[in-house]
């Protein structure tokens, strides 16, 4: 937590989001970004609609990059690198996370936690979240609940907020498609101090994934297993 002269200093916040061809999306999520933040941060996988025409008219401050790479992982990492808040909180550009819910992620930070990882399933269930999905969350966090001796409802939101110093203890090295899983399990074998938040997930407002979900779901299973029985 930042200090200056024995009195608290706000942290300064970056709010970090991964976008690709998200146009229809991003006027639903950046116009609700408190202005109060001090970085807005979006890392673009070279989108071939106007996502980044859009998102500079919707938030001239936000600052944009490209990412190296291809994927969400390598997208997360980069903006991670990037970033020059305090404290980071990850949000979807598709809708499904609603901006304003952003102080139920900072207040546990602000408390002595380290990491607030959100749950999409902990309020019930998700809205538009089709069965098979369900299900398939159901499998990833099981298992990672069964290896690593926790009670998470969620692995695989992308609603999440985290010191950044203390996240450079997780080793976060995506090979471009590993996420939200992978720096789940890692925070548990870093020792950070983590909080599930609760947050309402609204569903994808327009157009469709850019993750399939079997391949996507099976991914996560085998990266929980993996991570469990490796050292960082």
């Amino acid at each position: 937590m930042p200090e200056q002269s024995g009195f608290f200093c706000r942290p300064k916040i970056t709010v970090l989001i991964c976008t690709l061809n998200e146009e229809a999306n991003l006027p639903y999520v950046l116009p609700k970004i408190p202005a109060t933040v001090h970085e807005v941060l979006i890392v673009d996988g070279r989108s071939t609609d106007n996502t980044v025409s859009i998102a500079r008219q919707l938030r001239p401050d936000a600052r944009i990059i490209y990412q190296p790479g291809r994927g969400k992982g390598d997208a997360l990492q980069c903006g991670i690198e990037q970033a020059t808040g305090d404290i980071i909180v990850t949000l979807d550009a598709d809708g499904t996370t609603d901006p304003e819910e952003m102080p139920g992620f900072i207040e546990p930070l602000l408390n002595g936690y380290e990491f607030a990882k959100g749950s999409r399933f902990a309020l019930g269930r998700p809205e538009k979240k089709p069965a098979h999905r369900i299900f398939g969350n159901w499998l990833i966090v099981t298992t990672a609940n069964i290896l690593y001796r926790r009670n998470y409802t969620d692995l695989c939101s992308g609603y999440n907020a985290f010191w950044k110093e203390a996240f450079r203890r997780i080793n976060f090295t995506a090979d471009g498609f590993e996420d939200e899983p992978l720096i789940n399990v890692r925070a548990i074998k870093a020792g950070l101090k983590i909080r599930e938040v609760p947050h309402r997930d609204r569903g994808r407002i327009n157009g469709e994934t850019n993750a399939p979900s079997f391949r996507q779901g099976w991914k996560a299973i085998k990266t929980v297993i993996r991570e469990r029985f490796c050292s960082l």
